[in-house]
């Protein structure tokens, strides 16, 4: 029997079964294709890679699937199914393709993906993706064989890599600090800023990681010493006069410190509310401009003394009684009440607003992963998106946040993690760990 003899019987049937029927045979005589979709790109896979296929078919059902990855017109089945009935309207498959597995070689391939539905019509799909199998890892060159890092200071590295790179930075033990990509002496460079923590040692790892567009990944120690530094540790009094002129600012703008106590505000405060402000401070840190926008030492604040320095170790007491501790993450600087805040360096502004226990705060991005930070100011006279210059006015001094009295806390930051802003003041350190390392 001819299809036009088959169809038009299957007309009347529909005619007799109804409103169900219709449904039934609208799906098998549906002559729309199945649809394909791919979760990410296979434009290159190296040694392993996970791929994610979504096959749909909402009218007439799937009734078979077919994935290969075709090489030199040998195709290498990698997922076949078929169904039964017409119930399977998707299908979610999730494949791990290794080609040194399949014995590929490193070159071009295609991979082939089939759907076909249950339909009288048959309907297929078929999708052709060019991609590139490539197993080597890239390799990864250290431009800088000695570097010297203070504890609780920045670090910076060049390097180059064999391949274009997808991701690259340093791991400082399981911290990673994403790399940036720059010329240096005409040619492709990566560079990376990272912190070395107040109390890294010998068995602090250092190692400079890169990944391919393939997904293959390199790892290589970097060759650096670490140069030991003190640091202060002191007692802090929470006297009842503090408590209560500092604590109700808290108390009135988070809820569920309605009710408490100055002392149990200070705690909530000295944690809780510490933590959640170093998340916001890696959040707005975790992307930098590509350039260096900075020259030279940073802007120290004008005739300041400094009154507490990065690295202080506190340990609060209340009655005399140990009531939590902190580590000290910038310098605090004091001249007189409601001094002029200037950028230590050109930027752009990245967060201006309220910051919990830094109170009213500025973060400039000064490229390549490097920030800084201005604390308790009583106003902000700057916005976001703004670019600024090097001792341009940028708010004035003051006590908002967790301060006891009228001061600035400067901060550096690189990869969204404090380091010592002293480093950063001083013009032969900068030209010595990151400027000379720049020309190489």
């Amino acid at each position: 029997m001819k299809k036009t003899g088959i169809i038009a019987a299957v007309c009347a049937i529909i005619l007799l079964a109804g409103a169900s029927g219709w449904l039934y045979f609208a799906g098998w005589l549906d002559r729309e294709k199945p649809a394909i979709q791919l979760d990410s790109d296979i434009s290159a896979i190296g040694r392993k890679k996970d791929i994610g296929i979504t096959f749909a078919d909402e009218r007439s059902g799937l009734s078979g699937l077919k994935v290969e990855l075709v090489q030199d017109n040998k195709p290498h089945l990698l997922a076949e199914e078929t169904f039964p009935s017409r119930s399977t309207r998707q299908k979610v498959l999730r494949l791990s393709v290794e080609p040194l597995a399949l014995q590929l070689n490193n070159g071009p391939a295609v991979v082939r993906i089939t759907a076909r539905d249950a339909s009288f019509f048959k309907n297929e799909t078929v999708v052709s993706e060019q991609t590139r199998i490539d197993t080597l890892p890239p390799q990864v060159y250290v431009m800088s064989p000695v570097n010297y890092i203070n504890q609780g200071g920045a670090g910076f590295i060049p390097y180059r890599t064999s391949k274009p790179a997808a991701l690259t930075g340093v791991f400082v033990d399981d911290r990673f600090y994403p790399g940036y990509n720059i010329v240096i002496g005409g040619k492709p460079t990566s560079v990376a800023f990272f912190a070395l923590g107040t109390g890294a040692s010998a068995a602090t790892k250092i190692v400079i990681f890169a990944r391919d567009n393939a997904g293959n990944e390199a790892r290589t120690s970097m060759p650096f010493t670490i140069k030991p530094k003190k640091f202060r540790a002191d007692k802090v009094n929470l006297s009842e006069t503090f408590l209560q002129k500092i604590m109700p600012e808290f108390q009135a703008s988070i809820p569920q410190l309605q009710g408490k106590t100055p002392v149990e505000v200070f705690g909530y405060v000295n944690t809780t509310l510490r933590e959640e402000n170093a998340k916001t401070i890696q959040s707005v840190c975790r992307k930098s401009i590509n350039k260096k926008l900075w020259e030279g030492a940073f802007h120290r604040m004008r005739d300041a003394a400094p009154m507490a320095l990065f690295g202080d170790q506190r340990t609060y007491l209340v009655d005399g009684k140990p009531f939590g501790n902190s580590v000290h993450l910038g310098v605090d600087l004091a001249s007189t009440a409601h001094a002029p805040i200037e950028a230590a360096a050109n930027g752009i502004i990245v967060f201006a607003g309220a910051l919990g226990i830094y109170g009213n705060t500025v973060i400039i991005d000064h490229g390549l992963g490097l920030f800084s930070l201005y604390g308790h100011l009583s106003a902000i006279e700057t916005t976001v998106g703004k670019s600024v210059k090097k001792e341009e006015k940028i708010g004035v001094s003051g006590l908002s946040g967790l301060a006891g009295g009228d001061h600035l806390h400067f901060s550096i930051l690189v990869g969204g993690e404090f380091v010592n802003p002293q480093e950063w003041w001083d013009p032969h350190w900068i030209e010595d760990n990151v400027m000379k390392k720049m020309t190489l």
